[in-house]
């Protein structure tokens, strides 16, 4: 044995075939010592003489080799296993120097082979854990990430999670997964997640169990929508209406934060007490007419009936004989036919002079061109000048220019639907497309302020009028000829162009510009869509126009083609929401066009409607603009102080509504609005509060965040989402707040707010509101344009027809950056009018009028047959 112990191994005879050395059959492998039990070595080898063991470089004793012989059937060579056993007491002799092994050594009469090596371990797993879950409250949707590290072992613990003592299999729940590090995550809690959570290890040699977590999900409340204004409580004089609200937009659960603020509201009110009709004094009787009879009137005018109250009954009008001597019945006679003949003589005389100066009037017109002198009608002529332009050598200078602005425009006419075809809609009947009568009228540029309910009045008679709002702040209206003009409402960002011979020539229209509140109006939304815009109307529906008019309104959308799909939404007459254009991709119509800036569309249509802009995201990266806005309390008598966050879709229109809100609630602005961009990342928008000097302020909220869901902001219909941190000071001396306010979507960029200043005087943003816009809501004629009339049409004259060397439309559009648009303005019967419409609708009313005419100058000097050059 010891001879064995010590020999050492021969080399292969030489010539031997490799196909002689022992190969192993069976291999020792790793093993682990559970508690006091001995465990089993094993190798098998063939053609084998010998095979012993060496256990960490020492021969194992020949005694302990339990010895089998055997011959494979196969090959007709002889077999021999070996195994050994290993206990505790051999394994511990050497710990913490080096780990236990052992391996095979066989041996055959052409050389040695030795196995791999097999560890020995001793199997434990200790009783602590490293770390394990604690219990917590989290908002429902929001993430939760329990922690687990099991106790140390060998071999390593296997983890597995119980909730409420029954397994948690990430397989079944896609809403659970288990880390490497074996945390337990639940991506968006759920109110069926509310439970206790044990983290459980376990391996050969026992399992361990962690102290459970327990996990609250709860639901912070959120108001619903309020209802609508209750009825006037008195049918006569002053009284109040309410309206209110629950908290049930979700309810709060499982402790979450009932809902701030009141759930009633109240206002005062007036009912106009109705006035019945009383008839004035009748007028005096008329001469006697012909017929003997003579009449009197009378007007039910002292008062009018108004407001429901009854009109006058009775007649206004009363007739009588008036026989007397000097009522005669006589026959015509010669001196009646004289009378007659004369008028004729008269009627046509006037005809011929009507000719006559109609046709000065249109050689007037047609020598226009003639008048001009040089390409510098497009450049001096935007300014009116009093001196005599020089030769085409000085191309500054151009003949004196009309001032149309100070023009009070009169015309004749009523207004009557053209019948251009069964494709076209109807004007509706009614008082307000009803025809003006034949006298003369004069076009008002503003409207008193009495009007607005006097043409309130008249819209609603129509049908439509039940789905605009019932109040004018929000509206614009005025009456147009085919002068055009434009509507706006202030402080939106929204207005309506009515260019020149947008409206046929003899028809006057009123025309309303409405902003709809997204409670107002439903529009229904799928899938990934989103409201971009404001939802606005303008009509009458079915005005007829032979140019598109152009709708300006704000966006707030981050534009590329490879994330959004755009379209232009219109609502029919059944209320039906309809795609009419999507932008990017050919138009099915030539009604619509829209042109998308950065901050704004530009709708051009022959149509008018209502509108909205709606996208759809095409990827995760798809983003719009939101608007983070800070209001608090102007004046703070108790300890509790509260700060409200809004989150806005960037546009003018929901940023003036927020202001008068707040104005209304007592708030001030404590900060610049800031800008964010919230992606479709399906994450939510956490807000939350910090660096406040805890030794004057706390914070009474139970969470470190609070959360609005991602679909409320993305869907763009909740305007006015906002957060409230309520603080409370410790001191009623306490007048200075500084802290942080932190707005961030999970997973994306965020903003911070550094707020900083005194709640009992601090006023710097007090007064803060959008500045106010200048100018009318309603322009009409020439007032309404930055290019005067006569240079327009010079304009249009000169760079409709394809001109030399590409001096035409297409030259002017490029240096306006509007080349593409190239193919919708060859569509129209004059390409350049479109061009000046557009340039009028973005640059109303702060253009630079220089700048377009030396854009138009420019292409004037690629031919220098352009203008013709005359005297002045």
């Amino acid at each position: 044995t010891g001879a064995q112990q010590s020999a050492t191994v021969a080399n292969p005879a030489s010539g031997a075939s490799p196909d002689l050395l022992p190969h192993f059959q069976l291999e020792p492998e790793d093993v682990y010592i559970v508690k006091n039990k001995a465990v089993s070595l094993a190798c098998r080898a063939t053609p084998a003489t010998q095979i012993y063991f060496k256990c960490n470089g020492e021969w194992v004793h020949q005694g302990d080799h339990v010895t089998q012989h055997s011959t494979d059937r196969s090959t007709g060579l002889p077999v021999m296993e070996v195994r050994i056993e290993v206990t505790r007491q051999q394994v511990e002799k050497i710990f913490g120097l080096e780990e236990y092994w052992c391996q095979c050594v066989a041996w055959s009469s052409s050389g040695t082979t030795k196995s791999q090596k097999a560890f020995v371990r001793i199997a434990y797993l200790r009783k602590n854990f490293e770390q394990e879950p604690t219990a917590r409250e989290v908002s429902i949707e929001q993430g939760i990430v329990l922690p687990c590290r099991p106790p140390e072992g060998i071999p390593p613990a296997e983890v597995e999670w119980l909730r409420n003592e029954e397994l948690v299999d990430p397989e079944l729940d896609a809403n659970v997964y288990v880390t490497p590090e074996h945390s337990l995550v639940l991506r968006q809690a759920r109110l069926a997640d509310t439970a206790n959570y044990t983290c459980v290890a376990k391996n050969i040699v026992a399992r361990r169990r962690s102290a459970s977590a327990a996990i609250t999900v709860y639901v912070n409340g959120g108001w619903s929508t309020w209802t609508q204004w209750s009825g006037c409580s008195t049918s006569c004089g002053r009284g109040w209406q309410k309206r209110s609200r629950t908290c049930t937009n979700p309810t709060p659960l499982n402790g979450g934060a009932f809902c701030e603020g009141q759930n009633v509201q109240k206002t005062a009110c007036t009912t106009l007490c109705p006035v019945d009709g009383a008839w004035s004094e009748w007028s005096k009787w008329s001469e006697c007419g012909a017929e003997c009879t003579h009449w009197r009137s009378r007007e039910c005018s002292e008062p009018a009936p108004r407001n429901g109250g009854r009109d006058c009954h009775g007649p206004e009008l009363d007739t009588r004989n008036c026989t007397s001597e000097l009522c005669t019945h006589a026959a015509p006679g010669a001196e009646d036919v004289a009378l007659y003949v004369g008028l004729v003589a008269v009627a046509v005389c006037l005809v011929l002079l009507l000719l006559v100066g109609v046709l000065v009037y249109c050689r007037k017109k047609g020598g226009l061109d003639a008048d001009v002198a040089d390409s510098s009608i497009l450049t001096a002529g935007f300014q009116p000048v009093s001196i005599k332009p020089s030769k085409a050598d000085n191309p500054s200078l151009l003949t004196i220019q009309p001032d149309l602005s100070t023009t009070t425009m009169t015309y004749q006419g009523s207004l009557c639907p053209r019948q251009d075809g069964p494709a076209k809609l109807q004007l509706p009947n009614g008082h307000l497309l009803s025809p003006l009568g034949a006298g003369r009228h004069t076009l008002h540029h503003s409207s008193p302020a009495a009007e607005g309910a006097d043409f309130v009045a008249r819209l609603s008679t129509q049908s439509y009028f039940r789905s605009l709002p019932r109040g004018t702040n929000n509206m614009a209206y005025g009456t147009f000829n085919f002068l055009g003009g434009r509507l706006m409402i202030p402080n939106t960002g929204i207005s309506l162009l009515i260019p020149p011979d947008a409206i046929p020539r003899g028809k006057i229209y009123e025309v309303y510009l409405t902003l709809h509140k997204q409670e107002e109006v439903r529009l229904p939304l799928a899938g990934c869509q989103t409201l971009l815009s404001p939802i606005v109307s303008c009509g009458p529906p079915g005005v007829l126009l032979t140019r598109p008019a152009i709708l300006a309104m704000g966006h707030c959308v981050e534009a590329s083609a490879e994330n959004w799909s755009i379209r232009l939404k219109k609502q029919s007459c059944e209320g039906t929401w309809e795609d009419v254009l999507q932008l990017g991709a050919e138009p099915c119509t030539e009604l619509y066009y829209c042109q998308l800036e950065a901050q704004a569309c530009y709708v051009f249509t022959e149509q008018l409607g209502r509108f909205a802009l709606v996208g759809e995201s095409l990827s995760m990266a798809a983003s719009k603009r939101l608007k983070l806005v800070l209001f608090a309390p102007a004046a703070c008598p108790s300890l509790e102080y509260n700060i409200r966050v809004y989150c806005l879709s960037d546009t003018q229109d929901v940023l003036k509504e927020v202001i008068q809100l707040e104005k209304q609630l007592g708030g001030q602005l404590i900060g610049a609005p800031r800008v964010l961009h919230f992606k479709d990342s399906y994450h939510n928008l956490r807000l939350s509060i910090h660096d406040m000097p805890s030794s004057l302020w706390k914070s009474k909220l139970l969470a470190s965040y609070q959360e609005i869901p991602f679909y409320h902001i993305w869907s763009g219909l909740q305007p006015f989402l906002h957060c409230t941190f309520t603080l409370e000071r410790l001191s009623t001396s306490t007048c200075e707040l500084a802290c942080k306010i932190w707005v961030w979507q999970v997973e994306g960029d965020g903003q911070s707010f550094t707020v900083n200043f005194n709640i009992a005087k601090d006023t710097r943003f007090s007064d803060w509101m959008v500045p106010d816009e200048v100018g009318t809501p309603a322009l009409v004629g020439p007032s309404a344009f930055k290019i005067p009339f006569l240079i327009r049409q010079k304009i249009i004259s000169s760079l409709d027809p394809p001109g030399t060397r590409g001096a035409d439309w297409r030259t002017l559009a490029q240096k306006l950056n509007l080349d593409s648009h190239l193919s919708f303005f060859a569509s129209k019967a004059s390409p350049t009018a479109m061009i000046l419409n557009l340039w009028e609708a973005r640059h109303f009313p702060n253009g630079n009028l220089s700048q377009l005419a030396a854009a138009v100058a420019e292409v004037g000097k690629q031919d220098g047959a352009l203008f013709s050059e005359a005297e002045c």
